[in-house]
């Protein structure tokens, strides 16, 4: 049954040794890890818990959905406004890299004033200039608008933040795989809903003129990103206690320093080398947003409307597959402590390295197309193994340590597109092929303090006592 109506009942008179906004909740939670959720209720949309879950997800693939929105239109506004291929991935490196800043200025935001507000101001400023987008009319202006809306990647940094306050560390793997999963198929979902629906019924609308179909469509997803906003900020929390400001007030939560949370956490070496995985997974995922509809244009003779379906494959894999990395490191950990969660993130990156070259050399579109799907499971279970890993490097600084690792996605997405905007394809996906490869050999020098890395160490007593628990806490009611 859902608990879709019900609430926790408010406290409501005295007031407790410790101030909580609710006297119980809905969901199992433990009072050791400041009233975190011990499972996941997928049908549940309860607050705290499964409220806050369910909003990071939403707001993280509407933001994804207005990230992209434009991509699937690429070849149809190169075309029109007589713009080059280079140009093209001019924009496209823009628009993911002028979101690097964001990210690590969202990790200490984070700690401060919590994911909710940062959601509501990311998504409303973005779906702004997604909604210009009819005004483009050259090279500069498109990598202006793209610079903008790139604002919405972002978003990433309080979606993971969020999970992570919200769940133990048992399930959080699990619990942020999925928010990231499911926001992340957003990517997937803009493609066919773009590029094969509301494009071609734009060009119904303007009796096939796709050039006023392309300059009106992005409206829509502006539309939804703005009111998806306003509309969570409205209905969730901060964390299982209560909003920031009302835990503040009541002396339930400490001021933050922004600048030492952010000190702590790019002081710490884990975070650099998760940075480098990271932009060999997410980075990945981010390039092939932009490359993958112009790829099967370009070297299979699609039409766009056909090359956007096929595309859209790719981020559709994030339904499940980022949430089975995030799910085999929970078990992982439970079997093998720490070691477990790297053993299979290292895993994941190495097939993903070893398909992309794959990849790169396959030339027919059937095959093509069968080698991406499992290219794309590698790189999103990747993705969800290397945030089951992070919210132990520095608990304290979890915000920062979210934003610098997510920094280090737009990195990759960057880099890898240079080589995509001045090479052929196939020497691109080569160069990202063998960049994975070489960052899952850097899984050895990731060394937790209290826990065991890959080949040595050990997680000490009180560590094991946190690993070890029951399977039944661990299990995922749907």
């Amino acid at each position: 049954m859902s608990d879709i109506d019900d609430k926790p009942t408010p406290v409501e008179s005295g007031e407790p040794s410790e101030w909580k906004k609710y006297s119980s909740y809905h969901i199992k939670t433990d009072p050791d890890q400041d009233d975190k959720a011990s499972e996941i209720r997928l049908c549940s949309f309860a607050r705290p818990h499964m409220r806050a879950f369910h909003c990071a997800w939403w707001c993280f693939f509407i933001a994804f959905f207005i990230w992209f929105a434009i991509a699937p239109l690429l070849s149809e506004i190169r075309d029109d406004i007589g713009i080059t291929k280079q140009d093209v991935w001019t924009s496209s490196i823009v628009g993911v890299g002028g979101t690097i800043l964001m990210r690590f200025v969202m990790g200490p935001m984070c700690d401060k004033y919590g994911a909710r507000v940062l959601f509501m101001l990311i998504l409303c400023f973005a779906s702004i200039p997604t909604a210009c987008t009819g005004f483009v009319n050259s090279a500069t202006g498109l990598a202006i608008l793209r610079l903008f809306i790139g604002v919405a990647g972002a978003t990433f940094v309080p979606c993971q933040y969020w999970s992570s306050r919200m769940f133990t560390k048992e399930v959080v793997g699990t619990a942020n795989a999925l928010c990231g999963g499911w926001g992340n198929l957003g990517g997937g979902v803009t493609q066919l809903v773009m590029g094969s629906a509301l494009f071609p019924l734009f060009k119904v609308f303007f009796d096939g003129d796709s050039e006023k179909a392309w300059r009106t469509v992005c409206v829509v997803p502006a539309i939804v990103a703005m009111a998806s906003g306003i509309m969570v900020y409205r209905i969730s929390d901060d964390a299982p206690k209560g909003n920031y400001d009302e835990m503040k007030k009541h002396g339930t939560m400490p001021e933050v320093s922004a600048a030492a949370s952010f000190r702590s956490g790019a002081l710490n070496l884990n975070t650099w080398v998760l940075f480098i995985q990271y932009a060999c997974c997410f980075g990945v995922e981010l390039t092939m947003n932009n490359a993958a509809a112009l790829y099967f244009k370009d070297e299979f003779g699609q039409s766009t409307e056909s090359a956007a379906a096929i595309a859209s494959i790719f981020g559709w894999m994030n339904l499940f597959a980022r949430g089975l990395g995030g799910f085999a490191s929970d078990k992982a950990n439970a079997k093998m402590g720490m070691r477990g969660r790297i053993w299979v993130q290292t895993i994941f990156l190495a097939l993903e390295g070893a398909l992309v070259l794959v990849f790169a050399q396959t030339g027919s579109l059937g095959a093509a197309i069968a080698v991406m799907v499992f290219f794309s499971l590698n790189v999103q279970a990747a993705e969800g193994a290397t945030y089951g890993i992070v919210p132990y490097v520095d608990p304290a600084s979890t915000g920062s340590i979210s934003g610098i690792v997510g920094a280090g996605g737009n990195t990759g997405a960057v880099c890898f597109g240079l080589g995509f905007r001045q090479l052929s394809y196939e020497k691109a996906f080569n160069i990202m092929g063998y960049s994975i490869l070489a960052s899952a050999l850097m899984s050895v020098f990731i060394n937790i303090k209290g826990h065991a890395g890959l080949f040595w160490g050990k997680d000490d007593v009180v560590q094991k006592a946190t690993l070890t628990v029951p399977a039944q806490e661990e299990e995922i009611e749907a």
